[in-house]
């Protein structure tokens, strides 16, 4: 069985620690390195080859930009995916178009973690390059039906309380999650069912239960 090489990167210990038990209970998944501090992952990334690099934004020695202009500049070995407090929509755009593969919230549920870095690591990337106000329909019949068998369970949550008109804040509120969180998962859903906004979302009226 291939086992997906994860190295986190973070200043917060119990991050570390939370992010290592979760993935180290995976059978999928092996924990390449630990680092505190963002000045010796690239040396890391090196030594390690970590397939996926999970790392928290906010680092205080050097941003989440940086880092990405970096291992851009350097070729390194590994894809980005950044551990986040909160993501507004331009921060997405800004990390993707900088190289990350994708940003997840501090609040997100371990079952999502795990499944987001299983498709990064199949060569997904999870951040649009831009978004679009160009209403995109989706697929209509099977396509559709497939499409939408593949969302979690709180994204079809999220997508069918979205489709009903509700702000990210209302949907929250709703679900006692984060704004931020909300933003990402709407990604997620956005890319899983080929649509680029609510419009087009609102067009599926029949979720699978």
């Amino acid at each position: 069985m291939r086992r997906i090489r994860v190295m986190i990167v973070g200043r917060h210990p119990l991050i570390l620690q939370g992010l290592s038990s979760v993935l180290g209970a995976q059978r999928d998944f092996r924990i390449a390195a630990r680092c505190g501090d963002a000045a010796s992952y690239v040396e890391a990334v090196r030594i390690c080859v970590p397939d996926i690099t999970l790392l928290e934004i906010s680092m205080p020695d050097i941003g989440g930009l940086e880092i990405l202009a970096i291992a851009s500049s350097k070729n390194l070995p590994t894809r980005l995916v950044l551990f986040t407090a909160s993501a507004e929509d331009r921060d997405l755009q800004s990390l993707a178009a900088a190289g990350a593969h994708a940003v997840i919230p501090q609040d997100v549920d371990p079952e999502i973690l795990v499944q987001i870095l299983r498709q990064v690591a199949d060569g997904q990337r999870l951040l649009p390059p831009s978004l679009s106000d160009q209403v995109v329909f989706p697929a209509q019949g099977a396509v559709a039906e497939k499409a939408l068998l593949a969302l979690t369970d709180r994204e079809r949550q999220i997508m069918r309380l979205a489709s009903e008109g509700l702000s990210n804040k209302e949907i929250g509120r709703r679900l006692n999650i984060t704004d931020g969180t909300i933003k990402v998962h709407l990604h997620h859903i956005f890319q899983k069912l080929d649509v680029s906004n609510r419009t087009a979302l609102a067009t599926l009226v029949h979720i699978p239960k």
